[in-house]
């Protein structure tokens, strides 16, 4: 199961600096995750301060 960025995003970029794959990009104030090429490691999950990223 892909990620998924929840609505408690602050927008810092930690997540997507995180990502070994690219998968994610700025979206409409919040980051979000292209679940095609989330690749489910928890790398953004792990650095984001406020645990924004989550499975679905």
């Amino acid at each position: 199961m892909a990620y998924k960025i929840s609505n408690d995003c602050i927008f810092c970029g930690a997540c997507a600096d995180a990502c070994p794959v690219g998968a994610i990009s700025e979206g409409d104030g919040k980051y979000v995750i292209d679940p095609a090429k989330c690749i489910d490691c928890g790398s953004c999950a792990s650095e984001c301060p406020v645990g924004a990223p989550n499975e679905e």
